[in-house]
């Protein structure tokens, strides 16, 4: 019995010596001034490792799943194309343009994009407005879907000449009392009370 005790002691203690002690990678030899985009790349990912993942509204955009619910086909009314846009951009990043009638100032137009903004946050339509041109800005939404209910109220709007969302033109009331809508196979002008 002690001759088998021992036997297995000695085996233990050469199990554990004969295991190879674990080197370092090349990167993790290497001073830290040394290191490359990729080596740093590869360390933060090795401190985020036991961290708990973070929420899905905590994530960046680029990494949040898109939603996988689906869409509803019993809620989309299929003569109205808007609502089926609406449906599918719902949880994405939609922007759309907006032109403001006239010929206003880049501080002018400005002004009134950034009253237009104002208006939709207090209806609680989170959009965020950069300029484009002198007549011209973008709103982004971040829930796409909100875009067409911002785009009902935008073209309300005295100064509103035209909003464009998904490359579809939607005339405000400060469009000219004449719009050019280009119709396949047909130039007949539309008055602005016929759009």
């Amino acid at each position: 019995m002690k001759y088998l005790i021992i036997l297995c002691l000695l085996q233990c203690i050469l199990l554990v010596k004969c295991t190879k002690s674990e080197e370092k990678p090349s990167w993790a030899k290497k001073d830290l001034r040394d290191y490359t985009d990729a080596d740093l790349e590869r360390l933060y990912e090795q401190w985020e490792e036991d961290d708990e993942p973070l929420p899905e509204d905590e994530l960046p955009e680029y990494k949040r799943k898109p939603p996988s619910a689906g869409i509803d086909f019993s809620k989309i009314d299929a003569s109205d194309p808007e609502s089926v846009l609406k449906l599918t951009k719902k949880g994405q990043t939609l922007m759309s343009f907006v032109t403001v009638s006239g010929s206003p100032t880049r501080e002018e137009t400005e002004e009134i994009t950034k009253l237009w903004q104002s208006g939709l946050w207090n209806s609680h339509i989170q959009a965020e407005r950069f300029m484009v041109d002198d007549n011209r800005a973008i709103f982004m939404f971040k829930d796409g879907s909100l875009a067409w209910d911002a785009k009902d109220y935008l073209v309300e709007q005295e100064r509103c000449e035209v909003v464009s969302i998904e490359n579809k033109q939607y005339y405000g009331k400060g469009a000219k009392a004449e719009v050019n809508k280009e119709v396949p196979g047909n130039s007949h002008k539309h008055t602005k009370s016929e759009l």
